[in-house]
């Protein structure tokens, strides 16, 4: 099947709505929405000495809006920026992952960004150059949550009550390929964690999301929208997304990722390494905001009003309720089921979850590789040493007086088990590999 749909998407930009094939999310370069109120913040300026003193005191950084870019909100919100001396932080809303990527292709220098709230694996694929012009040096400083994502279906297949096993899912997908009708599977990056979420899911039930269904990528804020006139069957997306879609009774959730990777890695703050390089104090300053904002977050006391702030127009443009239900670890799935469990939930902190596992981020290579987004001849372990700098969120967790007990003493968490009982052994991905019976290489 065609991996470009022939049905319309609605794409948004800024204010304005288009209905369009969408190729690429959004046209590079977007538009993107600069925070202009003032916030007052909440944390007093530290002293800082001239040793730890910044080399500059701004940067830009993007976000999508999707509930794990909260630690970065949450920092420019309340003022932990400032704290470090990183007084003149900006954090800017992007239309897309590609519009992200864009930006930072271009750097705050050449009016795009310097860092963002992103997918783990576009780094080491803007780094390799797969989907930049030109490779582009990246470094990841911290994850930024674990958890928290969902896929979604349209109320045609409520009567199936789809869940972990999309199995059920392949006669349907099936009929309708033999009468012609065009299916799509949303997701919001080519090879990002929403793609590998989605195809995982699928392929562990017997469907290709190579040949059976046409896998779209779809911006987050549009995937409710296009859900509503019934332009995908399914799609994978962060919170508050899938939320929404139920609240407005336009589909219900099969799963959230929890359930098909218990405290799998998600975004990652990362930023370009040239500006790392040049300003190292600077990046170790914002570094330090972005892991005291990750503990507030994960505070259950802080939820409401988390939600209250990421809800405001000027950064997510949504209702509160569709936000903080999800995040408190109760779910209602849309199809008659609920279930109250915060060990499934969106996690900032607690299960060394803001921790750029190296394990984790060979994971997403490996995938990527599945499904023919990287080279199979990748060197995956070199590459993630030069990316992935788990050695600076220990400086930075050190400088901010983090329990020796709550900084991983090793990169790899082991050996991990999916939700089909598959096994992922960081020591020999190969073996991971080959044992995977649907897959693009």
């Amino acid at each position: 099947m065609s991996k470009i749909s022939r049905r319309k998407f609605i794409v948004t930009s800024g204010t304005a709505t288009a209905a369009a094939l969408l190729v690429n999310a959004c046209a590079p370069n977007s538009e993107t929405e600069t925070d202009t109120e003032a916030s007052a913040p909440t944390e007093a300026a530290a002293p800082i000495s001239a040793e730890d003193a910044p080399e500059v005191t701004a940067a830009k950084l993007g976000f999508i809006a999707l509930t794990d870019s909260a630690p970065l909100i949450i920092a420019k919100e309340k003022g932990l920026f400032d704290k470090y001396g990183m007084t003149e932080v900006e954090v800017l809303k992007q239309a897309s992952w590609p519009v992200t990527r864009d930006n930072m292709e271009l750097g705050s220098e050449g009016g795009g960004i310097d860092g963002a709230h992103i997918l783990t694996p576009m780094p080491y694929m803007m780094a390799l150059g797969t989907i930049t012009k030109a490779p582009l040096p990246m470094y990841i400083l911290a994850r930024l949550n674990v958890n928290g994502q969902g896929i979604s279906l349209s109320n045609e297949y409520l009567d199936l009550k789809v869940g972990t096993d999309s199995s059920k899912m392949k006669e349907v997908f099936a009929k309708a390929q033999a009468s012609k009708k065009e299916l799509n599977a949303a997701m919001t990056f080519p090879g990002g964690t929403h793609d590998l979420w989605l195809r995982y899911w699928l392929a562990a039930g017997g469907i290709n999301p190579e040949s059976d269904i046409s896998v779209v990528p779809v911006p987050p804020p549009q995937m409710v929208a296009n859900m509503k006139i019934g332009t995908m069957e399914t799609f994978c997306v962060g919170e508050p997304w899938n939320a929404q879609l139920v609240n407005q009774k336009q589909g219900y959730s099969a799963l959230v990722t929890g359930e098909l990777w218990k405290n799998h890695p998600e975004k990652a703050f990362a930023m370009r390494a040239d500006w790392v390089d040049a300003n190292p104090k600077a990046a170790k300053a914002m570094l330090k905001a972005v892991l005291e904002a990750q503990q507030w977050c994960d505070n259950p006391e802080n939820h409401q009003e988390m939600c209250e702030i990421v809800s405001q127009n000027k950064w997510f443009k949504v209702p509160v309720e569709d936000i903080l239900s999800r995040i408190q670890g109760k779910i209602d799935y849309g199809d008659g089921r609920t279930v109250e469990d915060p060990d499934i939930s969106m996690k900032f902190w607690k299960d060394n979850a803001s921790y750029p596992y190296k394990s984790h981020d060979l994971w997403f290579l490996t995938e990527d590789i599945r499904w023919g987004y990287i080279p199979a001849d990748t060197d995956t372990k070199s590459l993630v040493d030069q990316v992935n700098r788990s050695d600076l969120w220990k400086e930075a967790a050190e400088a901010i007086g983090v329990a020796a007990g709550e900084i991983p003493t090793s990169d790899s968490r082991g050996v991990e088990t999916f939700f089909d009982g598959v096994k992922f052994d960081p020591e020999d991905p190969k073996a991971y590999l080959d044992g995977l019976k649907i897959k693009k290489i």
